[in-house]
């Protein structure tokens, strides 16, 4: 299944889709398919839509499950190669992010979206809220990095939460010095980066 860039000269128009849950949930109605199975014919967005909602059960069970699978580097990343292999890859769903109005959030709001239809918050509006949580669970210094990564989060997307990421955005924040950092940081700075992320994606209603 792959997707291809949808027209952007024939404007967006709303469309209301009803998924098996019975719960509604509005998409920019495209004029070309952005979509196609892998027999080459044309998906429409909303049968794209429909496929993944009845294929992630398979990968979770509950909005919860979600949030703890999205909350861990680790299991990110294997939650996201599942999908891949389901035919729902990274450039899949940045497609349905455009879609659904969302290309300011998180693929995270992607997949709560069409799986228990929660209205999508934009990435700066997670870093809001986590920041909230970062000041009372982290030492000045280390509030200090995670804003910066933060600052990397809302301007390229969830990626740059990666663990792989963790050394060039220290060397970026530290001109180079991993020595420094550490110093700086402490040795458990590997854990803080890890471990901030469940601020951005806790439930707070």
């Amino acid at each position: 299944m792959c997707a291809k860039r949808p027209c952007q000269c024939e404007g967006k128009k709303k469309a209301k889709v009803k998924l098996a849950d019975g719960k509604v949930r509005s998409i920019q109605h495209m004029m070309m398919t952005s979509f196609w199975h892998p027999d080459g014919t044309p998906m429409s967005s909303q049968q794209f839509m429909e496929l993944l909602f009845g294929k992630l059960p398979e990968f979770f069970q509950n909005e919860d499950e979600l949030r703890a699978l999205w909350s861990e580097p680790e299991t990110r990343k294997k939650l996201l190669e599942g999908l891949a292999e389901k035919g729902f890859g990274k450039n899949q769903l940045a497609e349905m992010q455009t879609i659904i109005d969302a290309e300011q959030s998180d693929l995270f709001d992607v997949l709560a979206h069409v799986a228990y239809a929660l209205p999508p918050l934009t990435r700066e509006e997670r870093a809001a809220k986590a920041k909230v949580e970062i000041s009372t669970h982290f030492s000045s210094k280390q509030q200090v990095f995670l804003d910066f990564v933060l600052s990397h989060y809302i301007s390229v997307g969830v990626e740059e939460l990666d663990q792989e990421k963790l050394t060039p955005l220290l060397r970026l924040r530290y001109h180079n010095s991993i020595q420094d950092a550490v110093a700086d940081l402490g040795s458990d700075v590997g854990k803080a980066f890890a471990g901030f992320q469940k601020y951005l994606y806790q439930d707070v209603a």
